[in-house]
């Protein structure tokens, strides 16, 4: 049944990383399933295209990660109750750029709801601040104080839904959000930085209509989404 496992040849740099978000792809998907072995050390070394110190450097870090459990005389397997154990983070750094985009929208969908309701003076003060230096950052053409103000102008929504761990949760989304947003503008022809949406999510929230605010977050994102989409070459 290992056999029939297949993954795709490496010609990139940071083969162990890539190796790993194969690997995670096939659990996640259900390919690998709980208590079944992985394809050994040889069938992986040939698949990938790798030695066997990169192969066993790529199965220690999942190990590690509480995913896979190694058997003496055995081989590797699939943990019967995989728990992740490594930090969110590292998670999302390995995952797909467009998985991270799909869980991103969730939070800040009930984020946006929630701030819509919960949201105070301070935090109205706070939103307009951090997008008056979005768009002075924009007219200056300055991308990386944009993308600061930008995320600063979403994490600021997260604090104002009052939910202390949505909040750290998208703080955690944050440190990611920001490193792909930085590739994604640096694509002049795709990106668009969605001036309009953000200031009439702004609005939303300040007139405290949760609706609007959902609805101006859902356009928000599937723009960006779209963005990305076309920079990764599956528009």
């Amino acid at each position: 049944m290992n056999s029939k496992i297949s993954f795709q040849t490496l010609n990139r740099p940071k083969l162990v990383d890539e190796i790993v978000v194969q690997l995670q792809a096939k659990i996640s998907s259900g390919e690998i399933q709980p208590g079944q072995r992985i394809p050994t050390e040889p069938e992986l070394m040939k698949q990938f295209g790798v030695g066997r110190s990169t192969i066993r450097e790529a199965v220690r870090v999942l190990v590690h990660a509480g995913l896979l459990e190694k058997k003496q005389g055995f081989g590797t397997y699939l943990k019967g109750n995989p728990v992740i154990q490594e930090p969110l983070a590292d998670r999302l750094r390995r995952a797909e750029l467009l998985e991270v985009y799909e869980v991103r929208k969730l939070l800040e969908l009930e984020i946006s709801r929630l701030a819509a309701e919960r949201r105070d003076q301070d935090d109205l003060e706070q939103l307009r601040s951090h997008l008056d230096r979005r768009s002075a950052a924009l007219e200056r053409e300055d991308t990386a104080a944009y993308l600061q103000a930008d995320v600063a102008f979403h994490l600021a929504l997260a604090g104002a839904s009052k939910n202390g761990i949505l909040a750290d949760l998208y703080r955690t989304f944050s440190n990611v959000l920001l490193e792909s947003l930085h590739k994604l503008a640096d694509d002049q022809s795709v990106h668009d930085p969605h001036v309009l949406f953000h200031e009439k999510l702004y609005e939303a929230v300040r007139d405290q209509d949760i609706q609007a605010a959902a609805d101006w977050t859902i356009r928000n994102l599937d723009g960006t989404v779209g963005q990305l989409k076309k920079h990764l070459g599956q528009a």
